[in-house]
């Protein structure tokens, strides 16, 4: 496999033209063998009336031309030119019918693009531009056709043959071949295109829409493990379900099919009416999937599905509109867990992972517009920016407009652009026009880069009882963006007595305000509360109501009052990561008091009973090591880590008659074999007191029990990680049964991987080199397994990674190399873990950049020169 290494011109927004010809009917028929497949494509094309065009200009690569022809006639050398991006027919002016036949080879194809082979199963990855591997095409998102699809294959190889839309025949052809057709009636564009070849089994069900319309609703995998896909179908029907109720969206097909693959660079993909995942986010059952992998899975299939309409009936017009349909997407996918489960624990969840991930990418040299100007490499912009900071936009829109107004904003989207190919400016000219609002200047939030800063400062003036609040808001110089406008940023606030009770009053000044929100859409605001008898306490920034930096400067007494107070989870979870910050980075007015409310206020909610047991979880878990060297300009890695570690231990020794206490009532309590929602925070919490009590027993006798006596994968999981991160005497003989328990089941394996790649000690770094010189082990072509072993000790590993003396970047930087050969897309995702490489100490930052300038030089891929470009500046 070659892989391209010239640098190409970036795509920029401004140079959108719609395409010259539209393709109205696409006819696909493809001869399937892992060896040599043959693709027959009949194109109906008609140019566009609004411009002059001669020449047919179609995308594709890696595909060898066997005929051409035009309306039933073969074409001249002359008429065609074949280069390494596409193919250009010449002197064409009105409709036609273009025919082509082309050879690939899905066996050879490791970049897991276009047709590639996944164990017994061909199946197909077309988003963002995989489809130019399978057939010459106009590869772009505003070239709606529709299709019909017949695949015909060995039927003992291939017993099974999958495609979008609906089925329409099957049948039996000569030496042991049968062939499916398939016809979508809906128009899509060529990313969503799919089709699964394979000895496969599924679990099924009947689904009846709210439109009477009777759906079969089918998960499919590998036989072997086809029952795991049991609870990925119960997902399905209610994510089916869910879309009706609370967005008014039913399915539209006859038929819905999921597939769960092991080979997938992604996590899944919304094919119109055939969901390929990945099957980590499929397989699942008590023995083998841990609590957040139920979880995980139920949020995935929720968001494959809930795109048939936020991205596919309503597509995008170009690729710079791609939060349009997955910032879209993550909003209701997050809603949709919202609504099933525990609102208070998923915001929680959505915003660490917002803070550790895209507040990282916001602050260095992979910042980019959540609409960004240009791109190189398409695939290297699905990034937390576009996902979870576009759908924090999205819940703005929902705080500004209110349930009422968002949703009949969303069906009038929907209404006016079904089958379309729309933008952003559609999206909220659909809002604007149910609410009456003007969201010109809120549209700015998707073409600016960075986090913006607010900055609040307060004076109390006691003879007149008045409370002065100055508020203003910055947004950091990035790449490309020197100067950035004013945002519209709603700040949800609260004001409390000194007797805890709330305070139903406004702020009155100069941005519209209500006694819980206010927007802000000038670079400073004046407020003020007046006659209140008391100074009192504020919250701002309640349930993180825009994605922004808080610059308010809080005491501990004042951070351990508002964990008291406050209702609202999020903001409960955020005061006490704030004392754990301030702590740990030596900053604010005494960081040796923040340490000390910090730790008595962990006290109080572990022994407190009347609290949720998952919240009380998520607030003993310490800031990650990158969110805390996210809000420093430098740090000393060394010194931050011994920080974090030490505070965990003082937190260990300080509560272990806590830990101990709520450890034995949670598992008395709380049997392994239990799959509820109560049982998942009692796991929660325990894996929290038996780290802790790990910390403080150097035999690791709890852990050791824990191990023996686990009756499912997550107490089996947290048990291990303790044994081995603690190097507990018992951790070898526990990895070794654990290894050959699950030797079979590549996702468990993973699992156990990711323990020992992460596993906080210099020495992890020789374990990794022996796992990745087992050719049982180490798959470079499965990004799963790149991901278990890499990811973690690039990304959780901080101790054995950046060794001072460079050794862990010596192996990723040599895995990077080899891994851009089989495929770009894996390695220039793995690259994203060094984006904080200059807030490093000069010794590391010299290895680094090293390293980066080496991997620049040696001729990278496409996806890879992109990122190497952007991270060396």
């Amino acid at each position: 496999m070659t892989v391209a290494t010239f640098a190409r011109p970036p795509t920029r927004l401004a140079d959108y033209r719609p395409p010259a010809w539209r393709i109205s009917e696409v006819e696909l028929n493809f001869d399937l063998d892992p060896v040599e497949t043959l693709v027959h494509a009949r194109l109906s094309l008609h140019p566009d009336p609004a411009q002059t065009a001669t020449d047919l200009r179609l995308d594709g690569c890696d595909l060898q031309l066997l005929s051409i022809a035009v309306d039933g006639e073969a074409l001249a050398d002359s008429r065609y030119r074949i280069d390494a991006e596409g193919l250009t027919v010449f002197g064409l002016s009105s409709a036609c019918v273009l025919q082509t036949s082309v050879r690939i080879c899905p066996q050879a194809n490791t970049r897991l693009e276009g047709v590639y082979a996944s164990g017994p199963m061909l199946l197909t990855q077309c988003e963002a531009q995989g489809f130019r591997r399978i057939t010459y095409f106009i590869d772009r998102p505003d070239v709606l056709a529709r299709y019909s699809v017949e695949l015909r294959a060995e039927q003992r190889r291939y017993p099974v043959l999958l495609s979008n839309g609906n089925p329409a025949a099957v049948g039996e052809l000569a030496d042991g071949r049968h062939f499916a057709r398939w016809v979508d009636p809906h128009p899509k564009p060529s990313y969503l295109f799919a089709l699964v070849a394979g000895d496969i089994a599924c679990v099924e069900a009947p689904f009846t829409t709210s439109e009477g319309r009777v759906v079969a609703v089918r998960v499919w995998t590998e036989r072997n493990d086809v029952e795991r896909c049991r609870h990925a179908l119960d997902c399905a029907l209610r994510a089916l379900r869910w879309d009706e109720q609370r967005f008014g969206r039913a399915y539209d097909l006859d038929v819905f099919n999921i597939v769960a693959v092991q080979y997938f660079t992604m996590g899944a993909m919304e094919n119109k009416g055939l969901n390929i995942f990945n099957a980590r986010y499929v397989l699942a059952d008590r023995d083998s999937a841990t609590d957040a992998d139920f979880e995980a899975i139920e949020s995935v299939i929720g968001h494959e599905h809930f795109h048939n309409w936020s991205g596919n009936r309503v597509t995008l017009r170009d690729w710079f509109q791609l939060s349009l349909k997955e910032g879209f997407t993550v909003f209701r996918d997050q809603e949709f867990s919202s609504d099933l489960h525990s609102r208070a624990l998923k915001r929680i969840d959505d915003v660490r992972l917002l803070k550790s991930r895209q507040f990282q990418e916001d602050s260095g040299p992979l910042a980019h517009p959540v609409r960004p100007s240009e791109y190189a490499e398409i695939n290297n912009f699905y990034t937390a920016t576009v996902y979870e900071k576009g759908a924090e936009i999205v819940r703005m829109l929902h705080t500004l407009l209110g349930e009422t107004d968002f949703r009949r904003g969303a069906d009038l989207y929907f209404a006016r652009h079904d089958g379309q190919a729309a933008t952003v400016e559609d999206f909220l000219a659909a809002m604007s026009e149910v609410s009456g609002r003007d969201l010109a200047q809120f549209a700015r939030w998707y073409a600016q880069a960075g986090t913006p800063v607010l900055t609040i400062r307060e004076c109390w003036d006691a003879p007149t009882q008045t409370l002065h609040v100055a508020i203003s808001q910055h947004n950091p110089a990035s790449a490309r963006q020197a100067e950035k406008a004013a945002l519209h940023i709603p700040l949800r606030y609260a004001l409390y007595a000194a007797d805890g009770s709330r305070i139903e009053r406004a702020l009155a000044g100069d941005a519209p305000a209500s006694a819980s929100l206010i927007e802000l859409t000038q670079p400073s605001h004046a407020m003020r509360l007046e006659g209140v008898g008391e100074r009192p306490l504020t919250v701002y920034l309640q349930g993180l109501s825009a994605p922004v930096r808080l610059d308010l400067p809080r005491d501990a007494a004042t951070l351990a009052r508002i964990v008291a107070v406050e209702p609202d989870a999020l903001t409960r979870w955020e005061a006490i990561q704030s004392l754990a910050t301030d702590a740990l980075l030596l900053r604010g007015p005494d960081p040796a008091a923040a340490r000390s409310v910090l730790i008595i206020a962990l006290g109080d909610l572990l022994n407190d009973p009347t609290q949720d047991p998952a919240f009380v979880a998520e607030c003993q878990r310490l800031p990650e090591l990158w969110t805390l060297a996210d809000q420093a300009e430098s740090i000393d890695l060394d010194e931050l880590i011994r920080q974090r570690e030490d505070l965990l231990d003082e937190l260990a020794e300080c509560h272990a008659d806590g830990f101990e206490e709520v450890y034995r009532r949670l598992r008395a309590a709380h049997s392994g074999q239990r799959f509820d929602a109560a049982a998942f925070a009692a796991r929660r919490l325990t894996a929290v007191c038996l780290d802790r009590l790990t910390r403080l027993d150097p035999q690791a006798s709890i852990a050791t029990a824990h191990f023996a006596n686990a009756t499912c994968m997550s107490d089996r999981l947290y048990a291990l990680t303790c044994l081995v991160h603690f190097d507990a005497p018992s951790a070898s003989t526990a990895l070794a049964q654990f290894r050959q328990q699950w030797r079979h089941s590549p996702l468990v394996t993973d699992k156990w991987l990711a323990i020992v790649a992460s596993r906080p000690q210099p020495e992890a770094l020789d374990v990794v080199h022996t796992l990745l010189a087992d050719a049982e082990l180490w798959q470079p072509a499965n990004p799963n397994r790149v991901r278990a072993i890499l990811s973690s000790f690039a990304r959780n590993n901080p101790i054995a990674c950046h060794r001072v003396d460079g050794t862990g970047y010596e192996l990723l930087f040599e895995q990077l190399g080899l891994l851009d050969a089989l495929n770009p897309q894996v390695s220039a995702r793995l690259l994203t873990a060094f984006e904080s490489w200059r807030k490093l100490d000069s010794n590391r930052r010299a290895r680094i950049e090293s390293g980066l300038r080496r991997l620049f030089a040696n001729q990278p891929s496409a996806d890879l020169r992109d990122v190497l470009t952007r991270l060396l500046g």
